[in-house]
């Protein structure tokens, strides 16, 4: 049986996870009596679930869409609460050399993604239901993460790919990608979710966890100097940082809206990335206030 003061956490590599990295630089969690290890996942939510499912991660801060879906499909945990409450700003991008200048020469063209049920995927489908546009159309190429996409998009074998806009934005700052439209998530971006036997051994020294993580991340939200430390550690520019930082809101509460999880249930099955809708509260553990 695995080390019960042991807690493996993993997330995207990007700067809505600061607060967890800030927490574990300052050894915040050493009071806890517990191990936490962190991992950076730069294939998204589709990897965390792939590795949630697989027993070798135990909390992990994933794209509500993708978490709805992987725990509606039968998935082995549930959303503990949210984690970042902003949407997320997805860019739509091309590589520099494309010929789609606009956002009506997508159709019929392929998208990159990073693998099948991530935050990429879904959103594809999302973004062209939002047009009107037929998703039984819609084709894909799966590139695993970032650095994927830039090799699918410079070598034609995908056209379009779509990811959070501050992250890329250096890549269009550079000129090897264009940014040709943008499609905001309609719900809450970021939720927590926990494999289920975790929460049933551990739930007290999760809890724990996520309390720290909260202070830290408004610590985060309140510190005049974060744009300046964002934009150094993640690669941006000291403005695009301070926009983030501005527009970004990381859950304070375990309250969870129970319309969101309906209208996210909705968005899915519409494009049929699920087959059926189940009740709110079944997506969430027990503990969590649904309102």
């Amino acid at each position: 049986m695995k080390n019960q003061s042991q807690l493996r956490v993993g997330g995207v590599p990007e700067h809505f996870n600061l607060p967890w990295h800030l927490a574990l630089e300052d050894k915040a969690f050493d009071n806890l009596s517990l191990s936490l290890d962190w991992q950076d996942y730069p294939g998204g939510t589709g990897a965390m679930a792939k590795d949630l499912r697989e027993n070798k991660l135990d909390i992990a801060m994933l794209l509500t869409e993708g978490a709805v879906a992987d725990i509606i499909r039968g998935a082995n945990y549930r959303i503990l609460s949210l984690y970042v409450d902003s949407p997320l700003l997805w860019g739509i991008h091309v590589h520099a050399d494309s010929s789609i200048q606009e956002i009506d020469d997508m159709k019929g063209r392929t998208y990159a993604i990073s693998r099948e049920g991530s935050g990429s995927h879904i959103m594809a489908f999302v973004d062209a239901k939002s047009r009107e546009w037929n998703t039984k159309n819609l084709k894909f190429e799966i590139v695993g993460n970032l650095e994927g996409a830039r090799t699918a998009l410079a070598n034609n074998t995908a056209d379009v790919f779509m990811w959070e806009k501050f992250m890329t934005k250096p890549l269009v700052d550079s000129g090897e990608w264009r940014r040709i439209g943008e499609r905001p998530t309609p719900w809450p971006c970021f939720v927590v979710v926990v494999r289920e036997e975790v929460m049933q051994q551990q739930a007290e020294q999760v809890s724990q966890v996520l309390q720290v993580v909260r202070q830290y991340a408004q610590q985060l939200k309140f510190n005049p100097e974060a744009p300046a430390t964002i934009a150094r550690r993640y690669h941006l520019k000291p403005e695009d940082a301070k926009i983030w930082w501005d527009d970004v809101r990381w859950a304070n509460n375990s309250l969870i809206p129970m319309l969101m999880l309906e209208e996210v249930m909705n968005a899915l099955k519409s494009v049929n990335l699920i087959t059926k809708k189940s009740p709110p509260e079944s997506l969430c553990f027990e503990t969590c206030q649904l309102v």
